[in-house]
């Protein structure tokens, strides 16, 4: 149920943890707010584009000189979606030509232009990716409290999916090398693909060293359905732009997370330390970064609907994170 409030000359509309302000001296009719559906993934255009309609109607388009908006989540409080609250900003703006300066307009397309798709996803499903970053068996790590039986499941199971990461990356080269517009595209990509062998090495060192016979590990649920994930973006009907997202996307939860483990205050037993500083290193950020900007290059240039399919392959890495931590936290034995 929704909640309406004024404070001074602004009117603020909250319904389900979303709080929608509008700098007006206008007197509203409160109650066609009340009768809005507020989805939260798509609240910001369907308002937006319904409060346009409403002034029309009502004749309305004067005084208007502002829209913000925020979501209030468990224990945050952050400016959420910049980039569809400036482009609803801009209709509304268009609509109310006589309430809005040029200069307005003109800082509110600026903004928008500034702000990277990635960035707007990772604001629109921050918790998603929190959830993935954050996730209890990474804490566990920075704390100290893991279960090394855990880290041995984790271990077993990566190796796995390094294996099968190796041929997804070599299709993503590919990929850049047909479908890329700039060559240094391949530079970066190539770089991570060096890694892949030490990276490898590195597995059965550790392995060696906690007693984990890779040859005798079992793929779990989790690790083959990432793993026939992976072998569907490498199919030739799944675009660059796509495809490059979910690679950027499966190293930075990675880097992020064990990034954390080494930020200040951290316990994490010294058997581990070596574990966290490989993904979590300074180096392994810059070449994340590169990725994600290659990314952000590549969507601003892509159609509507590219878009769209990559936001749904970020998410599925999520999702697919988040398990495999999952599977590593649980109690079932190697």
């Amino acid at each position: 149920m929704s909640q309406t409030g004024f404070t001074g000359n602004f009117i603020v509309v909250s319904t389900g943890g979303w709080v929608i302000g509008f700098s007006s001296k206008l007197v509203m009719d409160l109650d066609y707010f009340r009768s809005t559906p507020f989805d939260p993934a798509c609240a910001l255009r369907v308002i937006g584009i319904d409060f346009i309609s409403h002034l029309k109607k009502r004749q309305v388009t004067s005084h208007l000189a502002e829209i913000t908006w925020l979501r209030l989540s468990y224990d945050t409080t952050s400016a959420l979606h910049i980039h569809d609250v400036h482009s609803v900003a801009t209709l509304i703006t268009n609509s109310c030509s006589d309430g809005v300066s040029e200069n307005q307009k003109q800082n509110m397309e600026e903004q928008t232009a500034k702000t990277t798709v990635t960035e707007t996803w990772l604001r629109k499903h921050r918790l998603q990716y929190n959830g993935a970053t954050r996730h209890p068996f990474i804490l566990s790590i920075r704390d100290g409290s893991v279960n090394f039986s855990s880290f041995k499941r984790w271990l077993g199971q990566d190796y796995i999916f390094v294996r099968s990461f190796v041929p997804f990356a070599a299709s993503i080269l590919m990929k850049s090398c047909k479908e890329s517009s700039d060559e240094s595209d391949m530079e970066v990509i190539l770089g991570g693909m060096a890694s892949l062998n030490e990276e490898i090495n590195w597995f059965k060192n550790e392995a060696s060293k906690f007693h984990v016979s890779l040859t005798s590990v079992v793929p779990q649920n989790a690790n083959v359905k990432y793993c026939k994930f992976l072998e569907s973006l490498m199919s030739p009907e799944i675009e660059y732009p796509m495809a490059i997202t979910a690679f950027w996307a499966i190293e930075a939860v990675y880097q992020e997370s064990f990034a954390h483990c080494l930020e200040e205050g951290n316990s994490i037993p010294q058997e581990l330390q070596e574990t966290c500083e490989r993904w979590g290193n300074a180096g392994f950020g810059a070449y994340c970064r590169s990725l994600r900007d290659i990314v952000d290059r590549c969507l601003q240039k892509a159609s509507l609907e590219v878009v769209s399919k990559a936001e749904v392959f970020f998410l599925s890495v999520v999702e697919h994170e988040v398990e495999f931590w999952n599977m590593s936290f649980g109690e079932a034995s190697m």
